[in-house]
This record gives C-alpha cells, sequence and structure tokens, in this order.
C-alpha cells in the first residue's frame, strides 16, 4: 500500500482545502503558496508516489487529470490567453509532496520554461 500523504488527507476531506473540483477519479484544489493568478493542484485520488510509478493501470486518472486541467482553465477564462500545466518528479526535478500532482498555472505571462540545450 502506497504511502499516505498530506494530498490523501485533502481528498478525504480530513483537512481543510479548497476544493473546486472532485470525482471517483481525480481531486483539484486551490493551491496554498499560488505562484500565479490561478494556480490548482490536481491529484489523483490514489497515491501514486512519482511519475516513474505510473503504470498502465493509471491511465485513466492521469487522463482525467488533463481534462479537468483544460475544464478549469476554460472555467476560469484563461484557457485562451493560455496557462501552464506541470508535473515535477523527483529532488532534482521539484517534487515536494511524493502524491503525483499537476499544477495549472495561468490567470499572467508566465513566461519561458527553463532553456535546455
Amino acid at each position: 500500500m502506497a504511502e499516505e500523504t498530506l494530498f490523501s488527507k485533502i481528498i478525504r476531506k480530513e483537512i481543510p482545502a479548497d476544493i473546486v473540483y472532485q470525482d471517483e477519479l481525480v481531486t483539484a484544489f486551490n493551491d496554498i503558496n499560488p505562484r500565479a493568478p490561478h494556480h490548482v493542484l490536481i491529484v489523483p485520488n490514489m497515491v501514486i508516489a512519482t511519475v516513474n510509478d505510473v503504470t498502465e493501470a493509471d491511465e485513466a486518472a492521469l487522463g482525467r487529470m488533463i481534462t479537468v486541467a483544460a475544464t478549469l482553465a476554460k472555467q476560469r477564462g484563461i484557457d485562451e490567453d493560455g496557462y501552464r500545466l506541470i508535473i515535477n518528479c523527483n529532488r532534482h526535478g521539484g517534487q515536494e509532496v511524493y502524491h503525483i500532482h499537476m499544477h495549472l498555472l495561468g490567470g499572467k505571462p508566465l513566461g519561458p520554461m527553463l532553456s535546455v540545450s
């Protein structure tokens, strides 16, 4: 069984969060430390620690994460100007909570990503 995470407790509503979407596969909530005017975390309801731990059985939840992101972007009026989706993996990738999660960021120009040669 996967380890318990802060996000698991949010999913079960054991700790407060501003949940903006929830279904049987995923939960989305506003980030408590937003990096943009719109900053939503979208997580699978089942703990998957990192992208490296994803299996074919997780495809439905991961696909739902993207469709929920697109729906939320449209609801918030940031779909036309654009937004960014980010999934970090492990320490060097910037992952802090080991429960895979997607950041939906938008509402202002976000600038270029890290340059890779």
